[in-house]
């Protein structure tokens, strides 16, 4: 059976389908995790854990030792999808305020799931496409943009949009594991090879955890909005990133372009920030749901938006 090859070309599959899984057996089973306890219910209820792991060996991946052209280039993809999310999350919280919308077509939506959607990038997707279509140097420049994994960022577009703080221990606590793999990744290039080589290994089991607490009636209810919320970040992140790499970046766009989609790892997120904050914790079901929406929908549409201004451009795709 060709399992992994299947998973790999759906999009967002190592991600999305043990997600499902998770979500099946909680909406089908809810006691599951009570009934048989032990490694398996740690393994249903687990996420934070596998995902403190997760950001510990994706730091590793990224090099202090980046080039001034990949610097920049990153730096302006990063600095504008985080102040866009950042942005957005500051107008949305003026109708919505800590909570989200309960009943209506809108019935789910959140600042939460807003600037968790808007702020990570999907580098897998980014460094196919910039593979394609781009140079070696824009590829190196997710080593910067890769900053955006966790739930850091987020954090920081909930403040800047006025709703609950967060205490500096816990902001700082939310880039530690981060900051670890960078030091360990920098410091022995043995060691980042060693923990890089865990970063797609552990995303199927903290997808599967947090799906575990997902009931696929919220998913259900979430899909069109969340579809409409994954257009909506490659509308708006990729205009700006658009801009920001033409006029900082002094690139044809392509790699802004690229940016402009929901990391599978932002799945995660919402859990990560009502863990700090537990005035969020109503809003984790819906805004997970929203999220794996959005992961969805801008792995498909991001490269036919780059396909369609690369060929507008002239720009052919590398067959070496």
């Amino acid at each position: 059976m060709k399992i992994k090859a299947t998973l790999d070309r759906i999009p967002g599959g190592m991600m999305i389908v043990p997600l499902l899984i998770g979500a099946i057996i909680n909406t089908l089973f809810p006691n599951t995790a009570d009934t048989f306890g032990s490694f398996t219910g740690a393994m249903m209820t687990g996420a934070l854990p596998i995902l403190a792991v997760f950001y510990v060996c994706m730091g590793s991946t990224i090099d202090f030792k980046a080039t001034p052209y990949i610097l920049k280039k990153g730096g302006a993809l990063l600095g504008t999808k985080v102040a866009t999310a950042a942005i957005v999350g500051f107008i949305a919280a003026q109708f919505l305020g800590e909570g989200m919308i309960e009943s209506g077509f809108f019935t789910g939506i959140s600042v939460l799931a807003i600037a968790a959607a808007m702020n990570d990038t999907n580098g897998g997707l980014y460094m196919a496409l910039m593979g394609q279509f781009g140079k070696k140097e824009d590829v190196g420049a997710y080593s910067i943009m890769s900053l955006e994994s966790g739930p850091f960022f987020t954090m920081i577009s909930l403040g800047v949009a006025g709703l609950a703080a967060f205490p500096w221990q816990t902001l700082l606590g939310a880039v530690i594991p981060l900051i670890v793999g960078m030091v360990l990744g920098n410091l022995d290039k043995d060691m980042r090879e060693y923990l890089s080589k865990a970063v797609p290994v552990l995303v199927p089991f903290f997808a599967f955890s947090l799906g575990a607490g997902l009931n696929l009636l919220d998913v259900w209810k979430a899909g069109l909005l969340g579809a409409l919320l994954g257009v909506a970040v490659v509308a708006v992140t990729g205009t700006t990133l658009f801009f920001a790499d033409r006029f900082v970046g002094k690139g044809n766009g392509i790699a802004g372009l690229s940016a402009a989609s929901t990391a599978g790892n932002a799945v995660g997120v919402p859990a990560a920030v009502a863990s700090a904050n537990a005035v969020y914790a109503p809003l984790v079901p819906s805004a997970t749901a929203l999220i794996a929406s959005c992961v969805i929908v801008t792995a498909i549409l991001v490269p036919i938006v780059v396909s369609w201004w690369a060929k507008r451009i002239g720009v052919k795709a590398n067959t070496a």
